[in-house]
């Protein structure tokens, strides 16, 4: 009989980012309040109107910039549900984290291609396009920490003290200064903006490799230790 592998996508690596301890004293002491009737997956689903949502405001910003609003409550809310899903899980014991992991990163990408599609609807069209380039470069950061936990068994989502919250918080601030003051300065920031995301990703993958030949040389010193005994 083939030993199943105890399964680790539910347990991440320690949060190194800048929020990490104020959000995790925050779900600890709320996770017992909530409602015996919703579960954890029910969070996790919830992703998905939060999406319609962001594509839904973005589209009406078009013709009323102070929509974007409704995109900053989409980003909260797709926050408190992401955050406390699996906590929830693990603190009933009622989680099933095989199906988390797997819907509730297939629905961060859902969300994150929302995001993009809703501030498509305020830029020019000769800017539009750059958009099509976050899309990959960001979905890389994703595809990065997924094949580095297949390699590893470490699930990281921080990278350069920066995590899924801290980027809902640098995108609500965002809507906020587009609300203020117009349109004009993403357009013209989106190209520095792609090439910063852009750099960031070639240093965490950079890192990532080097860690990860680091732990085969190790595992290849091993081996050959045994051999000559």
């Amino acid at each position: 009989m083939v030993e199943e592998k105890e399964f680790k996508g539910d347990k991440k690596l320690p949060m190194t980012s800048l929020l990490a301890r104020p959000e995790r004293k925050l779900i600890d002491h709320y996770v017992p309040k909530f409602p015996k009737s919703i579960e954890g997956y029910h969070l996790t689903l919830m992703t998905i109107p939060w999406s319609a949502g962001m594509i839904l405001f973005g589209y009406l910003a078009k013709g009323n910039i102070l929509w974007l609003a409704g995109s900053c409550f989409m980003l909260f809310f797709q926050w408190f549900t992401d955050s406390f899903d699996g906590s929830l899980g693990r603190y009933r014991d009622t989680g099933i984290p095989k199906w988390g992991y797997y819907m509730d990163h297939f629905l961060d990408y859902i969300f994150m291609c929302a995001i993009l599609v809703g501030y498509s609807f305020l830029l020019k069209p000769e800017v539009r396009h750059l958009l099509l380039l976050v899309m990959p470069v960001y979905g890389a950061f994703m595809v990065s920490s997924y094949l580095s936990f297949a390699a590893t068994g470490e699930f990281k989502i921080t990278y350069l003290r920066i995590g899924p919250t801290e980027l809902r918080l640098i995108l609500i601030l965002f809507n906020v200064a587009i609300m203020i003051f117009g349109v004009g300065f993403p357009e013209k920031g989106l190209p520095w903006f792609l090439a910063v995301l852009f750099i960031g990703l070639c240093v965490v993958v950079y890192r990532s490799q080097k860690y990860i030949w680091k732990m085969d040389m190790e595992e290849k010193e091993r081996r050959l230790s045994l051999e000559e005994i």
